[in-house]
């Protein structure tokens, strides 16, 4: 089979099949083919990846479907019809790696399930992930970020612990999940090499954010006490005169006397409100108002300074357009240019894994619907006429 030609990244050769689609496995395929995998994406027509048209923004065109889709192939293909299934076959026999995050089932009805490709191809690696598992009392339930932050403790877990649940803004289970696809697909290639043969990978949302808390449920599960980072005494987020700074005091012998000399106020460690850290949680509510009063008085720079200079950790809390600005951001090449060939310059963020000998590199724009169907359907051997018909369907949906 053709392949594309790549940086020399340490997945070169690495050949995966996704069926993935919105975020959670995108995330975990892109990662791949930046490490230089031939990830072809498989996409139904006529619409494709439902990230193509249902997150569209103001523009008409979905950044969200360029953000999780670069260094992919794009293979559009009916598989309800023959051709359909005979080039996902095809593909099969010669994947390493497979993955989908469609429902628990759905791959088994289309006759794609993990028995029957590994009777094809026994070295292939099957990786799925799913809303809350592949069984069990919620494997036909819809699974989604934000439900699984519910379901999970996450999105009620708040500093105060008084105030409503409350999800985070950003698709935290999505991203963890398909961080941990990657890993275990990468661990089943490892066993592979011993044992020559591929072997199930799943993943969950739901598992995913339990294991994200595992200091807290620890403690729940085995003292019955409950673990709040959030709401550590000398610990938050406060209001300056321009801004907002956080706050983390700790690691020290004695971080509030620090934060006190950071301020230019009084020893507050040396109030016996305040002496011992038992202390200090009794009196949060007393702590952070002083804190907030000190910290309305200064202006973001003025606090990072000043606590800076006691060593006490401390971060102005920026936008995401702040943070895009950041100059660590562009020092880190953090902010990529691709080059896309419908819609111009397309900036996106890069690659968080550095790598000194076999770095990951951006070789494809997220792809069009179908742009690769008829190279990669030559290479598996299909002739002249079967490539037509099966691109027939595609073609008409780049044409609507």
């Amino acid at each position: 089979m053709e392949r594309t030609v790549a940086a020399p990244g340490p997945l070169n050769g690495v050949v995966v099949l996704d069926f993935t689609q919105v975020e959670m496995g995108p995330c975990a395929t892109q990662t791949l083919g930046d490490f230089g995998a031939d990830v072809i994406k498989v996409e139904r027509p006529p619409s494709g990846d439902l990230a193509r048209v249902n997150m569209r923004g103001p523009s008409g065109e979905s950044a969200v479907f360029w953000s999780l889709n670069r260094n992919k192939r794009s293979v559009a293909l009916d598989v309800r019809t023959p051709l359909g299934r005979e080039a996902i076959n095809r593909l099969a026999t010669r994947a390493d790696v497979l993955v989908h995050n469609f429902r628990p089932g759905v791959m088994e009805r289309l006759g794609f399930g993990p028995e029957e490709l590994r009777k094809i191809n026994p070295r292939l690696i099957y990786a799925m992930g799913s809303g809350y598992g592949s069984d069990g009392p919620y494997r036909d339930k819809g699974g989604q970020d934000v439900l699984a932050q519910a379901i999970s403790g996450i999105a009620a877990r708040r500093p105060n612990p008084s105030d409503p649940p409350e999800p985070m803004a950003t698709a935290i289970a999505d991203f963890t999940a398909g961080m941990l696809l990657v890993q275990g697909i990468l661990m089943a290639l490892m066993a592979r090499e011993r044992t020559g043969k591929g072997q199930v990978v799943d993943v969950s949302l739901l598992d995913g954010m339990l294991a994200m808390q595992m200091q807290e449920a620890t403690v729940w599960l085995s003292l019955r006490q409950r673990l709040n980072w959030g709401a550590m005494p000398l610990s938050g987020t406060f209001q300056t005169r321009d801004g907002h700074v956080v706050v983390v005091g700790a690691f020290k012998p004695n971080p509030l006397r620090e934060i006190s000399r950071g301020l230019g106020i009084e020893d507050l460690s040396a109030d016996p409100r305040y002496a011992t850290h038992e202390d200090q949680v009794a009196h949060r509510d007393d702590l952070q108002a002083r804190f907030r009063e000190e910290f309305r008085k200064l202006t973001t720079d003025e606090a990072v300074q000043a606590l800076e200079a006691v060593d006490i950790l401390v971060s102005r809390v920026n936008t995401l357009e702040d943070a895009l600005d950041d100059p660590q951001v562009a020092h880190n090449e953090m902010i990529v240019e691709m080059r896309h060939p419908d819609y111009g310059l397309v900036r996106t963020v890069g690659i968080p894994i550095k790598m000194e000998d076999t770095p990951g590199s951006l070789r494809l724009p997220p792809p069009r619907l179908g742009e690769h169907t008829a190279e990669v359907l030559e290479g598996l051997g299909f002739s002249a006429g079967e490539i037509a018909e099966m691109l027939s369907p595609a073609s008409e949906a780049r044409s609507r």
